[in-house]
């Protein structure tokens, strides 16, 4: 703890954190920190730095003396001294950033000092451990400081089960139920928001598929491949699977099966029922029914058009989403085909994984 002169004749050179102080007039205000210590000031200066430190100042005292005193208690004196040496050169060092960060930030905050504000939130956060995130998280609240108090709450939602055998977590648990209600809202947003983006992330997925699957089946119905293809073209001689799509095999496959399947006519082949859906889906894409070559097209399109069923709607969303898909998945080739013209990615792009996941 550094010394505390009362007089002006002994003002140390750094008290203040100025390399001058010739220029400086007598102090006119002392202020009392903890043990009854003092640290003379002037009330110009802290009247010009904090607007709370001014209304006292210019509060009208009730009993009239010579002697000036603002007490600053609560926090060690080295602190109340650090946050005087920052209202007089607006700086502040690394080691008493580091040792009184915590009284500063309460400091700055009850005395309104922006600066001093900005810079301990970014210290603190730039320190926090999970043995002192619960005690910052705490303080952050009760300053208003959001962006470390943000910061706290993703350190406590990723390290929980370490921060829940802390001291400080159990100080919280017993002095403050709210925050702790909080923190665990905050974890449960979390989690939440992470199974929303992964469903989402699995639905494109599932979209993406199906719009290649539409793909696929135009090109074996209007091309052939392997072994099955238009009614007026002969099967293919070429043994070797469709390189085109990967699901080119497995949809010949199904088309082969829904041929020849006997149960289908009742409904009870989930495998004919799959290519049903298929081309069901194809046809509510397709802009040209009357000249396609994938079977029941036309079929399809005047029976949705006839009849109005209750999955309408659902069925129109479905269409939607798997078109939307494959613009998605375009615009994307589209950018990394640029990209491999530029010499970006010649080498490293990888092919959409997405269609090799879909099994028919």
């Amino acid at each position: 703890m550094e010394a505390s002169p009362t007089a002006a004749s002994g003002i140390s050179v750094d008290l203040y954190g100025l390399s001058d102080t010739k220029s400086l007039p007598e102090p006119d205000v002392d202020i009392l920190t903890c043990d009854a210590l003092r640290i003379p000031a002037h009330s110009s200066i802290l009247a010009s730095m904090s607007p709370v430190l001014e209304n006292v100042i210019d509060r009208p005292r009730k009993h009239r003396s010579s002697e000036r005193v603002i007490p600053i208690l609560g926090v060690p004196y080295d602190a109340v001294l650090a946050f005087v040496r920052f209202l007089y050169s607006s700086s502040c060092t690394e080691e008493n950033m580091e040792k009184y960060g915590i009284h500063l930030l309460a400091l700055s905050h009850v005395y309104l000092v922006p600066q001093l504000k900005h810079r301990c939130t970014k210290e603190l956060g730039q320190r926090l451990t999970i043995e002192n995130v619960v005690d910052v998280l705490q303080l952050a609240k009760m300053c208003d400081a959001a962006d470390l108090y943000l910061k706290c709450l993703k350190l406590v939602a990723n390290h929980f089960k370490v921060v829940e055998t802390t001291e400080g977590w159990k100080f919280l648990q017993d002095h403050d139920p709210w925050l702790e209600l909080d923190i665990l809202q905050f974890i449960d947003e979390i989690e939440s928001r992470k199974k929303r983006a992964r469903k989402h992330r699995e639905e494109q997925r599932l979209y993406l598929q199906l719009s290649e699957a539409m793909e696929c089946l135009e090109h074996i119905c209007k091309e052939g491949c392997t072994s099955v293809g238009p009614y007026d073209m002969e099967p293919g001689h070429k043994r070797r699977p469709c390189s085109k799509f990967s699901t080119c095999q497995g949809l010949q496959m199904l088309f082969q099966h829904f041929a020849t399947c006997k149960r289908r006519v009742n409904g009870g082949c989930l495998r004919c029922k799959r290519m049903w859906q298929l081309l069901k889906l194809h046809s509510s894409m397709c802009d040209e029914p009357d000249s396609c070559r994938v079977p029941l097209c036309r079929q399809f399109k005047l029976k949705m058009q006839q009849e109005k069923k209750r999955d309408e709607a659902r069925w129109k969303l479905l269409v939607k989403k798997v078109v939307s898909a494959k613009t998605i998945s375009s615009l994307s080739l589209s950018k990394r085909k640029r990209e491999e013209e530029l010499g970006e990615a010649r080498s490293t792009t990888p092919p959409p994984n997405g269609i090799r996941s879909f099994r028919l």
